[in-house]
């Protein structure tokens, strides 16, 4: 299949990108480069462009004959999503809707869309099934949700075949150590204490200790970036034009933050200081995902679900790449 892979050179997009190619499928990747890096897909015809670039767009579903579109692209940082809200709709809501509307005007019409866990919210029950009331309480999760819903009418009124996969803590690098997590700021909890065991921060900061879980810090269900990817390419391989798949992608297993950071400890050996802060608004004390439906449609099951086996591989990535991808950007079209 020749998939257009929008966002292909960011963290979860690049490691999809790999996946596409070791399975015998040809990916083009459409990155803006503003969070992604050309080295993460070495080997991939590359774009550097928006994907609200109607002229673009157009241009490589046709000249590559493009049969389905992966959509990574998205603003993703909740806290930002509070104070500029404007940026979030422009990009994850109107270029989004720019891209379908190419892509209906080229007839190509399947989609995996990355959603996210944010579109829940505040869950009333963990572990969260697909029954679970969405109602996000960021702008993040709310302009996810919206695509969510014109991806429904857009297979309804013109025929597309979708599937949003809304995943939880995405976490860890490829086993080979060569493409890994690089984000400015950073954000993830792995990579922050990643980093303190390598010197580059004091102390790794515990927001809260007093929630409602046994050890008092939150719990998440981090999922290994490469289960991710191999089922968005199950979605990928049994979508049919007026198909909707709607799954959550996670584990089914929590880990606290000091899980997380004694797994650090005990995979890198190194002590790692932690300071217990405020607790941040609007943070659930659990979230967790029930997957099972996930298992069942797809014929798939995560390969991670110790969080130690997570660490290593992310360990593996940020020994070799200290200060993530050079900075110089390697070609691009």
């Amino acid at each position: 299949m020749n998939v257009l892979v929008i966002g292909g050179a960011g963290y979860i997009g690049s490691h999809m990108v790999r996946l596409l190619q070791e399975n015998g499928h040809l990916a083009i990747v459409l990155d803006n480069l503003s969070t992604g890096f050309a080295d993460s897909v070495r080997g991939a015809k590359l774009y550097r462009g928006n994907l609200d670039d109607r002229q673009l767009v157009e241009q490589i579903l046709k000249t590559h004959r493009i049969e389905a579109v992966m959509h990574y692209a998205a603003c993703a940082l909740v806290g930002e999503s509070v104070v500029d809200p404007a940026k979030y709709y422009r990009n994850n809501v109107v270029a989004t809707l720019s891209l379908l509307d190419t892509m209906r005007a080229c007839d190509v019409r399947k989609l995996v869309f990355s959603s996210t866990c944010a579109t829940y919210g505040i869950p009333t029950k963990v572990p969260i099934d697909e029954t679970e009331k969405q109602d996000p309480v960021n702008p993040y999760g709310f302009t996810k949700l919206v695509i969510e819903r014109a991806l429904a009418d857009y297979s309804a009124a013109y025929g597309f075949g979708y599937a949003t996969l809304r995943y939880f803590n995405a976490s860890g690098a490829s086993p080979a150590g060569d493409i890994g997590e690089d984000h400015d700021p950073e954000t993830h909890l792995i990579p922050l204490v990643l980093q303190v065991a390598l010197g580059q921060r004091p102390h790794i900061t515990v927001f809260g200790d007093d929630w409602p879980t046994p050890d008092g810090t939150c719990i998440r269900d981090y999922i290994h970036v490469d289960d991710l990817a191999t089922a968005h390419l199950a979605a990928l391989e049994r979508l049919d034009l007026g198909s909707e798949i709607q799954l959550n992608l996670g584990t089914g297993v929590g880990n606290s933050v000091r899980e997380v950071i004694d797994a650090c400890r005990e995979v890198t050996g190194h002590d790692i200081p932690e300071v217990i802060g405020s607790r941040r608004a609007g943070d659930p004390p659990e979230l967790v995902a029930d997957s099972r439906r996930a298992q069942c449609e797809l014929a798939w099951t995560p390969k991670y679900t110790d969080i130690r086996e997570i660490v290593r591989t992310a360990w593996k990535w940020h020994q070799s790449h200290p200060t993530g991808y050079p900075k110089e950007k390697a070609s691009c079209v």
